[in-house]
């Protein structure tokens, strides 16, 4: 399955890695030689991308995690190094949306959103820095971001906010950990073809694609490849950054 070695026998943890953008991203962590833990909610789906990447000859295990409970996060990461002695890489991808005018959203959508795209990643990066530090190897982070954080699409107040949450974090988190080697980065997609946006009918997504410089919509490689890259010794002087994704669709202001 290596058509790479840049991570060769490193240790990647990936979130929401069942499908989507998270399956992808875990099948290019395993292409470029690491060992891939796969964390997210949903045992089976995790399983089923563990299967595939063992059927191409990478290395993968599932541990099933809810990223909104900090002890399920602090046993995963801890998990993790137990078994293979170092933590090298995360992809903390894991995330939902709430999509309503503001008067049809609840308090409850607003605290559901915010507990996994906010909280979670918050607590995901908590104890990976904390492991890396102890380790003393240095390593690399990569957030799932959204252009929504920048840009303005009606319906996606709470969604929005939250990517907006971590395009801040990332950057005095960044000068925290430099100094130990670590990189922090967020990859910011523009609208992808996920299970997020499966239910969004094709006349909708003709238009974006349309705006887009590259006139069409993203693939969910589209952006793992990119989350890998920042990963990789290639991007070793790119730290505090949130790297947009979308096609060349945000060059002249986010419409929608």
């Amino acid at each position: 399955m290596t058509t790479h070695t840049r991570l060769q026998d490193h240790v990647a943890i990936v979130t929401g890695a069942g499908s989507g953008i998270g399956r992808a991203a875990a099948l290019a962590f395993a292409r470029e030689g690491a060992v891939v833990v796969l964390a997210g909610r949903r045992a089976p789906e995790l399983q089923a991308v563990a299967a595939e990447i063992a059927a191409a000859g990478g290395r993968a295990e599932a541990l099933p995690t809810d990223v909104t409970d900090d002890a399920a996060v602090a046993a995963l990461v801890e998990e993790t190094v137990h078994r293979h002695g170092r933590l090298d890489v995360a992809f903390n991808n894991a995330g939902v949306t709430a999509y309503a005018p503001i008067e049809q959203l609840t308090p409850d959508d607003f605290d559901r959103v915010m507990a996994t795209n906010v909280r979670g990643v918050w607590s995901l990066l908590r104890h990976e820095v904390a492991a890396m530090r102890r380790l003393g190897r240095g390593g690399a982070i990569v957030n799932t971001s959204s252009i929504a954080a920048t840009g303005g699409t009606a319906g996606l107040t709470v969604y929005a906010a939250s990517k907006g949450a971590l395009d801040a974090m990332i950057r005095p988190l960044a000068l925290e950990v430099g100094p130990q080697g670590i990189r922090v980065n967020n990859v910011s997609p523009g609208v992808i073809r996920t299970p997020m946006t499966a239910g969004v009918p094709e006349e909708f997504l003709a238009p974006i694609a349309a705006h887009a410089a590259l006139g069409r919509v993203g693939e969910p490689e589209d952006i793992g490849d990119v989350a890998v890259w920042l990963c990789t010794p290639a991007a070793r002087f790119v730290t505090g950054q949130s790297v947009v994704v979308d096609g060349g669709f945000n060059i002249a202001g986010q419409r929608g």
